[in-house]
């Protein structure tokens, strides 16, 4: 895989917030995200994942160093999820940490939205 590197779309100011690097493999646009997902920090994902200029958008959310999530992040999610389909194209998740994981399935997310355990295979599925 060859990888471009995209400037970042968010720096965390301080501990418990959110941030965001984005970057593009094989035409697949990678955000990697570290920190919190809460109503503090979700309109910094909300603006990342705007697919609006984005034909066939495909994005995967390597989501191994966010700590939280709470309804913010799901609710965020869902309609990344919805507007990437709508679009002709699809949102993944690679490598949710353990609490993480256990939010998106506790609300049924993992059954809408493709999650993976590594962003290798999240990339390659």
């Amino acid at each position: 895989m060859t990888g471009e590197e995209m400037p970042d779309v968010e720096q965390a100011a301080q501990p418990g917030q959110l941030s965001i690097l984005a970057s593009v493999t094989d035409g697949i646009r990678i955000l990697t995200l570290a920190g919190e997902i809460d109503h503090e920090t979700g309109e910094t994902l909300r603006r990342a994942l705007d697919v609006s200029a984005h034909p066939q958008p495909r994005v995967v959310l390597d989501m191994r160093q966010v700590t939280f999530m709470d309804s913010t992040g799901i609710n965020i999610l869902i309609a990344a999820h919805q507007d990437a389909a709508g679009a002709g194209g699809w949102l993944r998740l690679a490598g949710p940490t353990g609490p993480v994981m256990r939010t998106i399935q506790i609300v049924g997310v993992d059954t809408l939205i493709s999650c993976h355990a590594t962003l290798r295979q999240a990339l390659s599925q």
